[in-house]
């Protein structure tokens, strides 16, 4: 079973030097933050805020190539949460069956939110995972400093 989520915000997390997207269930009721890099965090950016480019980024060129096979991006789901590190699959219908491609979640994400699929979680990564609820997410938002978002590479 899965829970259908949205991709709730972007945030830098000083303490790890990290950006984390935070996935929340359509109720508002819980968060699963997920830490990725500068790149993904910013090709999920552009994606949120229907950046164009001229030429077609990765995230575009993916869902180009499934369109050009007559394939439909189905939707994704993180799927599988081990040694800290997070799985996730692109589900896709071609010729009539459903395949499912591994995925890093920062790209599945990108590729949901640009192809208006819905974002699914396991229940089994939300009950391994650090969920928060909103409540902490907006205290902990709040409580940010504009030098946090200092990128240190």
């Amino acid at each position: 079973m899965a829970l259908q989520m949205k991709v709730r915000c972007l945030a830098f997390d000083p303490p790890s030097n990290m950006f984390a997207v935070v996935l929340s269930d359509l109720e508002d009721k819980q968060a699963l933050p997920i830490w990725i890099g500068p790149f993904e965090a910013n090709a999920i950016l552009v994606k949120l805020k229907n950046v164009c480019f001229h030429r077609p980024q990765s995230h575009d060129l993916i869902r180009s190539i499934v369109e050009a096979f007559d394939a439909e991006i189905l939707k994704i789901e993180v799927m599988d949460l081990k040694d800290n590190t997070y799985y996730a699959l692109i589900h896709v219908k071609a010729d009539g069956k459903e395949i499912t491609i591994d995925s890093r979640p920062s790209d599945a994400i990108a590729i949901a939110v640009g192809a208006g699929v819905p974002i699914y979680v396991t229940e089994k990564v939300l009950s391994k995972a650090k969920t928060i609820d909103l409540d902490r997410l907006e205290e902990w938002v709040g409580s940010l400093k504009p030098e946090d978002f200092k990128y240190k590479a």
